[in-house]
């Protein structure tokens, strides 16, 4: 038996996943962490990473080296996304994190994520537990949402029915459009403009038209997931795999969008850290499920596996 492990650093958050593979090579979860370090924190705007992010990666990632060491963690991958493709700094990230994992696997670092490979990933870890007969099923056209800090992706059937990275995401929204608290009209219907400009690039790869069932990931779509359902406390094994219906989430994001960070940070279900951003995600939010409601879907799930379950696999299938 042999341990790994498996980082995805983010615009807005950075985690940790440890997995054993079992002498059957079934994987068994032994830890999972999120930490919210906020990298993107002005890369829109400055084009580089901020110190004080620098060292919010740092002191998480030292924190998860000493975790993996505990659990005596064979091999490790670490894919770096949205964020640190746009930053002109970015080696100083690297540094970071070839000092911390290099005591797991020497020479070990971060790798840089594409736009379409990071769609794929997510799009093998969020189907993990939609079952065979579904993701098999010729009927089915599964459309994933991954609605990051900086980047949304979409991704169609793996890839088959086309993949695309777009410039949005909850961060890169907030930090650039809705600076009032709560946001004001004219601010959200700017972001709401641009979203709809990234949606038809999107359109433009993806074939949306084709899609018969949506699933959601990521912070964003598990947070909402969570204050949709009423939840008194997060709890993701009430929010994996969670199928509601579009309407209603959609109305969850738009009340969200027009609360003060106060209010967010009032939901027993809500990071401290996402409360201030989580506005940018429920502007793409409420876009893309009018979409799919135009289109005749109903229903959406929401998964709490994703990038990071797809990287892990990786990490297992490289041995």
């Amino acid at each position: 038996m042999s341990t790994f492990a498996a980082i995805d650093c983010g615009t807005n958050s950075i985690r940790l996943l440890i997995s054993r593979v079992e002498a059957d090579g079934t994987l068994t979860e032994l830890n999972r962490d999120n930490v919210i370090v906020r990298l993107g924190q002005g890369v829109d705007a400055t084009g580089r990473f901020a110190g004080e992010a620098l060292a919010r990666v740092d002191d998480a990632l030292g924190v998860y080296a000493d975790r993996m060491v505990e659990f005596g963690v064979r091999d490790v991958i670490m894919g770096a996304t949205s964020a640190t493709r746009d930053a002109a700094n970015r080696e100083e990230f690297f540094d970071i994190t070839r000092r911390h994992l290099g005591r797991v696997r020497p020479g070990a670092q971060a790798e840089v994520v594409s736009g379409t490979r990071e769609a794929e990933l997510s799009f093998a870890g969020a189907v993990l537990d939609l079952g065979a007969d579904v993701v098999d099923d010729p009927a089915e056209h599964i459309l994933v949402i991954d609605l990051g800090g900086g980047s949304t992706e979409f991704v169609v059937d793996a890839g088959r029915g086309g993949a695309y990275s777009t410039q949005m995401g909850c961060v890169r929204l907030t930090e650039r459009f809705l600076h009032s608290d709560p946001p004001a009209a004219d601010e959200i219907a700017a972001a709401g403009d641009y979203v709809a400009a990234q949606l038809a690039l999107a359109a433009g790869e993806v074939d949306f038209a084709a899609v018969t069932r949506v699933v959601g990931v990521a912070g964003t779509m598990t947070t909402l997931c969570a204050a949709h359902l009423g939840l008194a406390s997060y709890d993701p094994e009430r929010t994996h795999m969670a199928s509601l219906p579009l309407a209603g989430f959609r109305d969850t994001a738009r009340r969200m969008l027009s609360e003060t960070v106060a209010q967010r940070r009032a939901y027993p279900v809500m990071h401290p850290g996402r409360a201030d951003v989580i506005g940018g995600g429920c502007v793409v939010l409420d876009a893309v499920t009018t979409r799919f409601l135009e289109q005749g879907l109903e229903t959406i799930t929401v998964s709490e596996k994703d990038i990071l379950d797809g990287l892990l696999a990786e990490v297992v299938a490289r041995q």
